[in-house]
């Protein structure tokens, strides 16, 4: 994070001619990239996946990126929406491009090659090609020094939040390419997306990590609470309380933070028993 830290203060202060926008940023992925690149001035407004960083909680709240309201974006006054493709489709999207409001649609993939094109476009849009260009080559490098050789260790990434049950998750989750960018195994195969967790289906899984984040840990009212789900207490994982608590957005978002949260899982993992 440090790293990251340094590399947004040492970018090059974007040109005294460059456009003033007044952004509305919806999604979290697209957010961090907004303020790497140093835009950040330019926000009028975010969504309610935007958390990170801190200072962001600070600015209007628009709602979830996939329960928009055109009338509470277009309130902002904005020149300019940055939305995720998770945002899309949207009608309330529609709405606003009607309103002669520039919509750039930044990908929303879950692939590590997909965070170059996010920053690529963010920055062409927010008139910081320059910036964008720097953050790439980092970003790059970061990537590149991703562990390559496999670890023959299994996870099992557990998606809780208030007033839902846990879930597991399968294949075709974000979850599932960072533990592979990793080098280490999803514990649940044979099903795809999230799925609740079911005693017979841990206690098969046979995890060695469990990876959870801090808010679905605080959902559950503490970590004691995490070792009473279904079947964990039987499984490895569970038997030696191995977890590691993170970000979901920094690991799950595909973003400027995610290659170091990867590099994170891996260390974990690297220490197990």
């Amino acid at each position: 994070m440090r790293t990251l830290l340094a590399l947004i203060a040492a970018l090059p202060l974007a040109t005294f001619a460059a456009p003033q926008e007044k952004i509305v940023s919806l999604g979290g992925d697209v957010t961090e990239i907004v303020y790497a690149l140093g835009a950040e001035s330019s926000l009028v407004a975010r969504d309610s996946t935007s958390l990170w960083p801190q200072q962001v909680s600070a600015l209007p709240d628009v709602g979830y990126l996939r329960q928009l309201n055109a009338e509470g974006i277009l309130a902002m006054r904005p020149t300019l929406v940055l939305a995720s493709a998770q945002a899309q489709p949207s009608l309330a999207l529609k709405q606003v491009e009607q309103s002669n409001i520039k919509v750039v649609t930044v990908p929303g993939s879950h692939d590590l090659s997909a965070i170059d094109e996010k920053v690529r476009i963010v920055a062409l849009a927010t008139h910081r090609v320059e910036q964008g260009e720097t953050l790439r080559t980092v970003l790059h490098q970061e990537i590149a020094k991703l562990p390559s050789p496999p670890l023959n260790k299994r996870v099992l990434f557990i998606l809780s939040h208030g007033g839902m049950n846990a879930m597991a998750a399968g294949q075709q989750t974000a979850a599932d390419v960072a533990i592979h960018a990793a080098g280490l195994k999803n514990a649940m195969q044979g099903f795809s997306r999230y799925q609740p967790l079911s005693q017979e289906g841990v206690i098969a899984s046979q995890p060695d990590l469990v990876v959870i984040s801090h808010d679905g840990v605080k959902a559950m009212g503490g970590e004691a609470n995490l070792w009473k789900l279904p079947g964990l207490a039987q499984t490895p994982a569970g038997r030696h309380q191995q977890v590691l608590l993170i970000d979901d957005m920094a690991l799950l978002g595909f973003s400027i933070r995610t290659p170091q949260a990867i590099q994170q899982l891996r260390e974990k993992a690297e220490q197990l028993p």
